[in-house]
């Protein structure tokens, strides 16, 4: 079975870079300088996009306080937004997509619609928008909430906001920037519409007052684990942020995704499903899974993905021995299919081996350790069997160095060019472009 050429996108983080291991950068990254270097070299990679995790609280579930969250500067915390340094990256790039995560909890639409467009125009095209409804009480508190909806609620009220954020995207038809010099006109207000949306959650005059940007709906990515946020997806995104442990679930995953998508009259091949993958790269395979073990062994590690996945499902896994299975199968009104991965009920696989073979619970879709050749072969077997459409690559928890960004880029993305698996240009100008150029 041979494998069609696929996308590439990196999963990160606008928070600390590696700062305290034997090849790091310091720890200082929040002048964006460090994420523009790392975008640029993935667009010398041709990588489709680079994306940025939101979080919009200091997570306190692992133990019930914030000290290991900060004291290890997890991949959640500290960490700046990310709309600023997506402006900042697409200025400093010419073709590499720059994916900013937004919640649906902290902006009314009108104001994420007009920033979200604002951007796109300043990336010539080239911006996303990671859709999310958070998933923390503790994020919900910075809001003035007692606690988080109800999760089905959250994606209900999320339909309806993308309603509204539809309409004022399109609010200025394609033509209404006119610039007669003859009339003095700038633009035709017969082109420019009022929304007048009221819906159950949401009320929105309209239309937005900046013009419409290069792609008019910006790129849309997304994330749905729990069968409605699977559905949510597949109605809107353009490319979803998927993990599944192994090839069969991975496809299962996918195939899913495309009948529902075909359900809502959408055409599959438009939605790009990217599995997140962690791969461990060296010279040799024998120094690759050396590499691998020490990681995986080390109880710093341990403590950082077990505090990782308590961020993201917002239960403390402190309270549970790492060396028996969980006592129950576990529930959250948070991300309940990043969990449900993480958990693996009815495995009876021991708390340490959860994490060791989920790196935290959140990159777990196929193990990736050897030689970028190896690794090379090992994504085009996957890919052949799961049927597309790429990968998003990131770090156990979400921190990252030079090295590794050059192991990849200077390793493994030459290596599955010379397979004819990868782009070697870019062929679009604009993000969804890219995304649909195969």
């Amino acid at each position: 079975m041979t494998a069609k050429p696929f996308h590439l996108g990196w999963f990160t983080n606008f928070t600390s870079d590696e700062w305290n291991g034997p090849f790091s950068n310091g720890g200082s990254p929040w002048d964006g300088k460090f994420y523009v270097e790392m975008a640029q070299s993935l667009e010398r990679a041709c990588f489709d996009y680079i994306m940025f995790e939101d979080k919009l609280a200091i997570s306190e579930s692992y133990g019930g306080t914030a000290e290991i969250s900060l004291k290890h500067a997890l991949g959640f915390s500290p960490k700046h937004d990310p709309v600023p340094l997506a402006a900042m990256i697409s200025a400093a790039t010419r073709h590499i997509g720059v994916v900013a995560t937004m919640s649906t909890l902290s902006y009314p639409p009108f104001l994420l619609a007009r920033l979200a467009s604002t951007v796109d125009s300043i990336a010539g095209g080239r911006f996303g928008w990671n859709i999310v409804t958070s998933a923390e009480n503790a994020a919900a508190q910075n809001f003035g909430m007692d606690a988080l909806p109800p999760r089905e609620l959250r994606y209900e009220m999320a339909d309806e906001y993308m309603d509204v954020c539809y309409k004022l995207w399109n609010s200025w038809e394609p033509d209404a920037v006119v610039r007669d010099r003859e009339t003095g006109t700038y633009a035709d207000f017969k082109k420019v519409h009022t929304v007048n949306f009221e819906g159950k959650y949401f009320k929105c005059r309209g239309p937005l007052n900046t013009v419409r940007s290069p792609q008019g709906v910006p790129a849309l990515v997304q994330a749905g684990g729990s069968p409605k946020g699977r559905d949510f997806a597949a109605k809107h995104a353009n490319a979803i942020v998927a993990v599944a442990p192994g090839i069969e679930k991975m496809k299962e995953y996918r195939d899913d995704i495309r009948a529902r998508a075909k359900a809502h009259g959408r055409n599959p091949d438009d939605i790009k499903v990217l599995f997140l993958i962690a791969p461990v790269l060296a010279e040799t395979e024998e120094e690759a899974l050396a590499k691998a073990k020490r990681k995986s062994s080390d109880p710093v590690f341990l403590e950082q993905c077990l505090a990782l996945i308590s961020a993201i499902t917002d239960i403390d896994f402190k309270k549970y021995e790492l060396d028996k299975p969980l006592p129950e199968k576990l529930r959250t009104n948070g991300e309940q299919g990043s969990l449900d991965m993480f958990q693996q009920w009815g495995s009876n696989k021991t708390l340490r081996q959860l994490v060791v073979e989920a790196s935290g619970g959140i990159v777990a879709s196929v193990e990736l350790v050897g030689t970028p050749e190896q690794v090379a072969d090992k994504m085009a077997d996957t890919m052949a069997q799961v049927g597309g459409d790429g990968f998003l690559i990131t770090t156990p928890v979400q921190s990252t160095n030079r090295r590794t960004v050059i192991e990849v880029c200077d390793g493994l993305v030459p290596a599955l060019q010379r397979k004819g698996l990868v782009r070697t240009e870019y062929t679009g100008k604009m993000l969804k472009e890219n995304l649909l150029a195969f």
